[in-house]
């Protein structure tokens, strides 16, 4: 199992990503810290192979923690930072001081998944393997595989992507959900989630949680015009 520890001062986050952590094999949760100083006692009393760590904390940040982490070689911990910090500068700091991964709020879990689930499969490589070759390296670790130019992810289609584009322009920018969408285009909500979900990875439609009155989340959407471009060529 790997041992993970959650640093994140938003009770309702931590909660969340907690949840998503149970949901995927392989991982135990040591504890949740609200803070650096918390933080600091699980690292100085609990074995932790893996940190999710949320910059914004009261008192010193979390890039002062991993920092900390690094500087002083406190275990060999991995860290994956989970926050809402999208300046570059964080980032650059984040990835000079060793994060494996960088994870914007609000998030989705899928991309929550694909992060632990690579890192589980690196942590279990590195931890088995007493030395490995450059193909390894390259496919398993740095992810270097040729990659080939491909059209709509399977299970899209071209027709329907034009439907739901159509029906996005004609809400005029403003922030939408999956169901407005799915009754404009008439297609079912299942299928216009698989959609939009495309167009934010390529970077056609901006994404933000917000959390309804019994804390359920609720993502809505802004299309992004700047960006109309990324579509063309798979209509």
């Amino acid at each position: 199992m790997i041992n993970v520890l959650i640093v994140e001062d938003d009770p309702m986050v931590a909660k969340f990503n907690k949840q998503y952590l149970e949901e995927i094999d392989g991982f135990h949760l040591v504890g949740i810290a609200n803070s650096f100083d918390s933080a600091m006692e699980y690292i100085k009393t609990t074995v932790i192979d893996l940190i999710l760590l949320d910059i914004y904390m009261a008192g010193k940040n979390g890039l002062e923690l991993l920092k900390d982490i690094r500087d002083n070689e406190l275990q060999n911990i991995d860290v994956i930072l989970i926050t809402a910090a999208t300046d570059v500068d964080s980032i650059q700091t984040a990835l000079r001081n060793g994060a494996v991964d960088y994870i914007i709020k609000p998030f989705e879990f899928e991309r929550f998944h694909h992060s632990l689930a690579t890192y589980k499969g690196k942590f279990h490589l590195l931890n088995k393997q007493g030395a490995l070759n450059q193909d390894v390296l390259d496919s398993e670790i740095f992810h270097q595989r040729e990659k080939r130019v491909s059209l709509l992810p399977k299970g899209l289609s071209k027709s329907t992507l034009q439907v739901i584009f159509n029906a996005m322009e004609e809400l005029k920018g403003e922030a939408f959900s999956t169901d407005e969408v799915a009754e404009k285009s008439n297609i079912s909500r299942v299928s216009v989630r698989k959609y939009l979900k495309f167009l934010n990875e390529i970077g056609v439609l901006g994404e933000r949680m917000t959390y309804g009155p019994v804390g359920r989340p609720t993502y809505l959407y802004t299309y992004k015009k700047s960006n109309k471009s990324a579509i063309s060529k798979f209509l």
